[in-house]
């Protein structure tokens, strides 16, 4: 399996995302450029990551100017095809400016940056990404944003729940989803969502700040775990 990690002008976070998928986890990667428009080395086996940082200075709306560079017409194109795509923060942002993702990333509820370790309760686990993860342990994660509160109108947040899009909630350590748990102020504590066909998703907080015992937290390795297990599975199964 290879990953493309986007690199946007004020991207912060490209390094880490590459450094997890390869040293780590041991897949291919490779850097994309935001001027790139070219993914046909990608398959619907591969992954594209958009990660965070503040994409050009987060002028306008976070993510509002990066929606429009020339690789995310790419990047929407590979998505539609049934690609996977995996946004984090800026990431996640971007997506939604896209309208790969429904709903928006506002203003955190109380006007200040937020960073620290929250904890997440996982909502669906048939998906690739989180198909690894244990849905009865609460992920501690951190964060680090000051606009990471989610929005959708009512009607979305019905289909989004319809829908199984629904992956992370913000809960105490316990995974118990209170008001208390939530940093943000995000809609029904919602920290992480995916489109309709599960192969597109966000999400706020940064599993790949919690991958490696080096940072002493590995919770969001199953993350990217499951993202690359079909083809490890089939790697192992073949080999």
């Amino acid at each position: 399996m290879k990953f493309g990690v986007v690199v946007f002008p004020g991207s912060n976070c490209d390094r880490d995302m590459y450094h997890v998928v390869t040293n780590v986890l041991g897949c291919e990667a490779k850097y994309i450029w935001h001027k790139d428009t070219d993914l046909s080395d990608f398959t619907n086996d591969d992954c594209i990551i958009l990660p965070g940082g503040f994409s050009y200075g987060d002028y306008l709306r976070t993510g509002a100017i990066a929606r429009f560079s020339p690789v995310m017409e790419s990047v929407i194109q590979f998505a539609n095809g049934g690609g996977k795509v995996f946004g984090v923060c800026n990431g996640f942002q971007i997506l939604c400016e896209s309208h790969l993702l429904p709903g928006a990333l506002l203003r955190n509820d109380n006007m200040k940056y937020v960073c620290k370790n929250v904890h997440l309760k996982t909502y669906n686990t048939k998906t690739s990404l989180t198909c690894k993860v244990d849905a009865d342990e609460a992920l501690r994660i951190p964060i680090a944003h000051g606009d990471g509160r989610y929005y959708a109108d009512e009607a979305t947040l019905q289909e989004l729940y319809a829908n199984d899009q629904v992956l992370f909630k913000y809960c105490d350590e316990h995974g118990e989803v209170t008001d208390a748990a939530n940093p943000n102020g995000s809609i029904d504590n919602i920290a992480g969502i995916c489109n309709k066909n599960k192969n597109v998703f966000g999400m706020m907080p940064h599993p790949e700040r919690a991958s490696e015992l080096a940072m002493r937290n590995t919770d969001g390795l199953s993350l990217f775990e499951s993202l690359a297990s079909r083809v490890l599975e089939m790697t192992v199964l073949y080999s």
